[in-house]
């Protein structure tokens, strides 16, 4: 016999069970009203007295917001809700009937305009999750061009064991400066989970050297099937084993080897890799599919500490120009007076003031101020994803555009 539960919908939009207990899941709601493991909320929960879904009246709710937007509409990220939203309607079905789409990270992104996992990122979150649909692996924690399956939120068991989140209304920020949910590097952001090289356990020790030598690799894995990491070897432990015995075997020269979930914090990580030069990485079915090593983390970060530090130069030397040529309460007022010192202008500050042409004309720069301003909203946009650990990489003239940039600001200084 099944088990009937009651719950009211709060007006703050919460879950309130008999018990008093209250969820802004509805699938947390569900699992501790039936005190089992998972659970769907939106299948499990419906409503009186039509005795339809939550699910059900979601997708009636989204049809008849996007019947009511003409067809043509775009948001301001340059999307349209229509073709966003019949797309998502075509996962959700193929997903329902166990047909689940694969596509790219960056085939998914597309789909709302966006070339990374940037400010959109919460959005496409949020129209992934109204529509009832996860991915697998999370499209967060890989690379761009990583498959992803799309599946509902019913078949992901992350979704339903996951701890719930609360919502917090943020302040009044400037978007540069707003907390980002999930916005930290994970290793399976650093390497592709399409497998590794390895060689079994019982192979020889030649055999682990002309795969490593045929393919420029500095360690490789001794793996007895997919899941079973048995260890590894790299060029210091071979010298070091036949060093010790020219005839050494491959389990002479074995080394401990450790693996990680791809969706581990880069930042847990990196102890790991410091201590033995790379870490192995599993995918979403504990299969061992990549390898992160120093390397890659020197690299990464390489590449973001350079627009980092030109970042900084532009700042200084934007804030001094101001600071010189225009009164801080003219500051103020076009920030809406969130700024009480030159000090604490942000890239999104500089641009308001320089957008006004009275301001313009008081820096005496002979240049186009359109076109400056909207250079400045592209750096603006590089800063934030710098700042915010971006998992996708920055575009390849990054540098060359901040330099110029400065070059532009150091001239009009003399």
């Amino acid at each position: 016999m099944r088990e009937s539960h009651r719950a009211t919908v709060t007006e703050t939009g919460r879950i309130r069970l008999d018990s008093g207990e209250e969820f802004q899941s509805p699938s947390r709601a569900a699992v501790a009203a039936a005190n089992t493991r998972v659970l769907d909320g939106w299948r499990a929960w419906v409503v009186e007295p039509e005795r339809r879904s939550l699910d059900a009246l979601r997708q009636e709710f989204l049809d008849k917001a996007v019947a009511d937007t003409p067809a043509a509409a775009t948001d301001p990220d340059g999307a349209q809700p229509s073709r966003v939203h019949e797309r998502l309607r075509e996962l959700r079905r193929r997903a329902d009937e166990h047909r689940p789409e694969t596509i790219t990270v960056r085939e998914l992104l597309s789909l709302w305009g966006a070339q990374d996992r940037g400010d959109q990122v919460s959005r496409i979150e949020a129209d992934l999750a109204n529509h009832g649909l996860a991915t697998r692996p999370g499209f967060r924690s890989v690379t761009l061009d990583a498959e992803v399956q799309m599946i509902t939120a019913a078949q992901d068991p992350e979704e339903q064991t996951a701890p719930e989140v609360e919502v917090t209304v943020l302040p009044d920020v400037d978007e540069e400066d707003e907390a980002l949910h999930h916005a930290w590097l994970t290793v399976g952001n650093l390497t592709p989970l399409k497998g590794i090289g390895s060689v079994s356990p019982t192979g020889s020790l030649d055999e682990a050297v002309t795969t490593m030598s045929l393919n420029d690799w500095s360690q490789l894995a001794v793996m007895s099937g997919r899941h079973q990491l048995r260890g590894a070897v790299t060029w210091q432990s071979i010298g070091q084993a036949r060093q010790r015995n020219p005839d050494a075997r491959l389990a002479d020269a074995m080394i401990d080897a450790q693996a990680v979930p791809y969706d581990w914090d880069l930042f847990e990580a990196l102890d790991r890799v410091h201590k033995s030069g790379f870490v192995f990485v599993k995918n979403e079915k504990s299969e061992i599919a990549g390898i992160v090593t120093t390397y890659d983390i020197v690299d990464r970060y390489t590449t973001t500490a350079n627009p980092f530090i030109l970042i900084g130069d532009l700042d200084r030397a934007l804030r001094k120009a101001i600071a010189a040529r225009i009164e801080l309460d003219d500051v103020k007022a076009l920030c809406n007076s969130r700024v009480n010192g030159f000090d604490e202008m942000s890239m999104g500050d500089y641009q308001r003031v320089l957008e006004s042409e009275v301001q313009w004309q008081r820096l005496d720069w002979r240049l186009d101020r359109k076109a400056f301003i909207a250079r400045l909203d592209e750096i603006r946009k590089i800063r934030n994803k710098v700042m915010h650990f971006n998992p996708d990489p920055l575009p390849e003239d990054t540098v060359l555009l901040l330099r110029n940039m400065n070059a532009t600001l150091r001239r009009l200084a003399g």
